[in-house]
């Protein structure tokens, strides 16, 4: 057997108490507190972080419902223009988009307030993203009940556009931050 030092254990070799599992060799590790070139990061007075969130443009949750809001009416514009059946294809897209919609224009009206605690901002945010998640289902569920003639095709491409407007949002605040820097 070859220990991770390279000792051999066999029949030459006996093992003495000494050689348990607390007693193994730790490397030097890079994360260590004493390591030379470590130093502290100065803390930031008032006037650089005044000077950052002045440069970083605040961005608002209903700008995103707006957009999402948008991309649903392209989408019923674009299916009442080129669908075979217009009317269904364009009330399942209506469908579709509010079943992303409203959930997150709800979130975004629950998740007005900060919180003055970590705990309690992650809790709001965990409470209002059930409930945003509830209400999507529940608009779904009333889509297959109530709509005659419900064009899935439709629904799932207004659904899945209206959702992936987060990922457009996400890559415009990233391409916007790394302007700045």
């Amino acid at each position: 057997m070859v220990l991770p030092a390279g000792i051999r254990v066999g029949a030459s070799t006996p093992v003495t108490a000494d050689m348990t599992a607390d007693s193994k060799v730790r490397p030097a590790s890079s994360w260590d507190d004493e390591a030379p070139d470590s130093e502290p990061v100065p803390p930031w007075t008032a006037q650089q972080v005044q000077t950052l969130l002045a440069r970083e443009k605040p961005f608002s949750p209903w700008r995103v419902v707006g957009l999402q809001a948008v991309v649903g009416g392209l989408l019923a514009l674009a299916w009442w223009l080129l669908g075979s059946a217009p009317a269904q294809q364009v009330r399942s897209t209506v469908w579709g988009a509010a079943a992303v919609v409203l959930p997150h224009a709800l979130m975004a009206w629950g998740l007005r307030r900060r919180a003055v605690q970590a705990q309690a901002a992650l809790l709001s945010f965990l409470v209002w993203e059930l409930i945003k998640v509830g209400l999507a289902v529940v608009i779904l569920v009333a889509a297959a009940w109530l709509v005659r003639d419900l064009s899935w095709p439709a629904l799932l491409v207004a659904l899945i556009a209206c959702l992936k407007v987060h990922l457009g949002a996400w890559w415009w605040l990233s391409r916007a931050v790394q302007e700045t820097n």
